[in-house]
């Protein structure tokens, strides 16, 4: 079996481990990914910092590119399965992506909405999606201006999301208690098998999850009916680990946090930590990391950068504002201590959604440029947010795909470039919404070794 993740950022791959991530996806960079040993395959489509139009044709590319691909490589007779990873707190195109993959892969039978992500305190019960046991469309994620959503029950979300094409009264909910009955007698199991057999025509279906039992419960089922029924899924992270059911990971925090680079005599180099993501947690993080006398902030003005850009002949003056900070990088980085870059933290209006997604990537290209002059003088690199990591890594770093090693900590993953990069610097792909305020400071203890 084959998992292929479409991930709308570089963060999904959160909980499993010893797999490839790829940015690009060219004939060569798809099939090295396909031949991996590994049962997972993670496409880093960066979607989530798309406008709706750009981010279909990108789905639909990448697809179009795996059909190519697939019938060439040695996993042509594998059982596959397809997800399309998202948000645990729902910002993305939750609707479009899936819809695209289908037109694309399908059709499909049904599409499994499952944004369940244990680890991060994110389940759905009855329907209705929860964070900390708190209604999700209570919570600040909800009032991304982006992705923004004023309702936690998943079935009017969905009908919201797609304009009415998906009706809240036409979409099932695949219960606790359903999975329950299945978990505990064969004869439970039988009936959960038999109403996924009854599924076609692309039926959406809502997956409740409150453990890890629940999903465990619903993948073995998925995996019973893989050679009967064609799914498609739109979930978090956890159904992902769920699916591939791997051994624990034989590398821990501090086998981690040896990746470290080193100079010639020995001593570990200074880390660099990057930080774009914008929600109330990412700020709170920030200044706790910024208590440390170790770590030295250093502001990105983004307001500045922006009048920059509106200018007719931008250039000239990006290229001086990026030459200063690097040199400030370079100071702090020669005092040994760890420079925080980090975009300032006020919020800028945009005249619409394309403009402030577009801007959003030219600023990320910005900092990526900044810190590939200094990839050879740091020796770990924590960054945090997801459309700056996957600009990082891309355009950065020029990575074609990176290899995820595993977790640090819950949910951030320590990934390295592939062997022939120029590049083999550890990276922490630290989501924005994950953790609580010390968890930025905790990773960053972690690979100081304190």
């Amino acid at each position: 079996m084959k998992i292929i993740v479409f991930d709308d950022d570089p963060t999904g791959s959160q909980n499993v481990y010893g797999c490839p991530l790829l940015l690009k996806w060219d004939q060569q960079t798809l099939a090295r990914g396909l031949e991996h040993e590994s049962p997972l395959l993670f496409i880093l489509t960066n979607t989530r910092a798309l406008p709706q139009d750009i981010a279909a044709l990108r789905i639909r590319e990448i697809c179009k590119a795996f059909i190519q691909v697939y019938a060439k490589t040695n996993i042509y007779n594998k059982e596959l399965l397809v997800i399309s990873r998202g948000d645990s707190t729902l910002r993305g195109h939750l609707v479009l992506e899936p819809e695209v993959i289908n037109n694309e892969l399908g059709p499909y039978d049904a599409t499994f909405h499952v944004p369940a992500f244990l680890e991060g305190g994110r389940t759905t019960l009855n329907g209705i999606h929860y964070l900390n046991n708190i209604p999700v469309h209570k919570t600040c994620f909800a009032k991304d201006r982006l992705f923004g959503y004023k309702t936690s029950d998943l079935s009017q979300l969905l009908e919201q999301k797609s304009l009415g094409m998906i009706k809240s009264k036409d979409v099932e909910i695949l219960s606790t208690s359903k999975l329950d009955f299945a978990s505990n007698n064969k004869r439970g199991m039988e009936t959960l098998l038999d109403w996924l057999l009854s599924l076609n025509l692309n039926k959406q279906v809502v997956v409740d999850a409150t453990s890890d039992e629940h999903l465990m419960i619903f993948a073995n089922a998925i995996k019973t009916l893989i050679s009967k029924k064609k799914f498609l899924f739109r979930s978090s992270a956890s159904l992902i680990k769920a699916l591939a059911d791997l051994d624990k990971n034989p590398l821990n925090s501090k086998n981690l946090a040896s990746l470290r680079i080193r100079d010639e005599s020995g001593l570990p180099k200074p880390g660099l930590v990057l930080v774009g993501s914008h929600v109330q947690l990412a700020d709170n993080q920030l200044n706790i990391l910024l208590m440390n006398q170790d770590c030295v902030g250093l502001e990105f003005p983004v307001k500045k950068i922006a009048n920059i850009l509106d200018q007719d002949s931008p250039t000239s003056l990006i290229y001086e504002l990026e030459l200063k900070v690097l040199n400030q990088l370079k100071m702090i980085l020669s005092e040994n201590k760890t420079p925080v870059l980090f975009t300032s933290r006020e919020e800028y209006l945009f005249n619409s959604n394309t403009e402030r997604m577009s801007f959003g990537i030219k600023l990320a290209e910005i900092m990526a440029r900044i810190v590939r002059e200094v990839s050879f003088q740091i020796g770990y690199l924590i960054s945090k947010g997801g459309i700056t990591t996957q600009v990082l890594l891309e355009s950065g770093l020029k990575c074609r795909l990176v290899n995820l090693e595993g977790q640090i900590l819950p949910g951030l993953s320590v990934v390295t470039p592939e062997s022939d990069s120029s590049y083999n610097l550890p990276i922490i792909t630290f989501p924005g919404n994950l953790g609580n305020d010390k968890t930025l400071l905790e990773a960053w203890k972690l690979m100081e070794n304190l």
